[in-house]
């Protein structure tokens, strides 16, 4: 676990538990979260750090999204008011492996986008579905980043149960904003080349499979896709970190389990007949 100071009021947790991101904005003694972390051992040492040892007390926590990797906190902080996209349910049933002791309803819910003053910093709070239909995406331009949820896993994405032409959407939509730090909803925070990293990957990965699929039959398809390595779908001169390297084999098992990009396929094959 650990925390580093992104400017002076502005700090970035990591946890142990799939390394998941939270980010405080401090106003004063006040603390403004987005995201609370991947587990209750990691929400307890951040809320120590920011409670204990800082004497701070958290009053707001906007979720990205309602996954349990990204709420494990919220009861930690019973103070805080939790602000989520209305869709938020949605999201929290459809992770692959649910805990429903980590769901804490929020006092708050929006639909397309919402603006907060928090000390010297505006933060908007935009719609941006993806990975999951309820993701935000937090535009903070006092501080220039944006926080993208799981829109981004470092340089590539994770695929899970979503079309991959909203995530690649979503990524588009941060791209936008013109920040200068992108933080991610796992490993940290990035330079923006990330979101041209990670859409290099998607279209690479989907390209990929969709070869694969043209030219050979479902059996030995499969067990190609299983073996794409991760190196041929990273962009020029990015190297793939553990984490990355990991969340790739559950893209690969993701794409045979769900024939993902078979749709893709299909209307390529369409496309060339034509």
């Amino acid at each position: 676990m650990r925390y580093e100071a992104l400017h002076p009021d502005v700090l970035m947790f990591v946890g142990d538990d799939h390394e998941s991101v939270a980010t405080a904005f401090l106003d004063g003694d006040e603390v403004l979260l987005v995201d609370a972390l991947g587990s209750l051992e990691d929400a307890a040492w951040m809320h120590d750090v920011l409670c204990r040892q800082m004497g701070k007390t958290v009053r707001l926590i906007v979720a990205t999204h309602y996954m349990g990797d990204h709420i494990a906190g919220l009861s930690l902080f019973p103070e805080a008011l939790v602000i989520a996209h209305r869709l938020h349910r949605h999201g929290f049933l459809s992770q692959n492996r649910r805990d429903d002791a980590l769901y804490r309803a929020p006092r708050v819910q929006f639909d397309t986008a919402m603006r907060l003053r928090w000390g010297r910093h505006d933060l908007v709070l935009h719609h941006n579905p993806g990975k999951t239909v309820d993701h935000l995406c937090i535009d903070v331009p006092t501080a220039d980043l944006a926080c993208a949820g799981d829109n981004i896993v470092g340089n590539i994405v994770y695929l899970s149960k979503a079309d991959p032409a909203m995530i690649r959407g979503a990524i588009a939509r941060i791209r936008q904003l013109g920040r200068g730090t992108i933080i991610g909803g796992h490993m940290g925070c990035f330079p923006a080349r990330v979101l041209d990293h990670a859409t290099h990957y998607l279209d690479r990965l989907q390209d990929t499979v969709i070869r694969i699929r043209a030219a050979f039959p479902p059996a030995e398809a499969q067990a190609r896709i299983g073996a794409i390595a991760i190196e041929t779908c990273l962009a020029p001169q990015v190297e793939p970190m553990a984490f990355e390297r990991e969340w790739h084999q559950r893209n690969l098992e993701v794409i045979v389990a769900q024939s993902t990009f078979e749709f893709d396929a299909a209307l390529a094959a369409r496309e060339a007949r034509a």
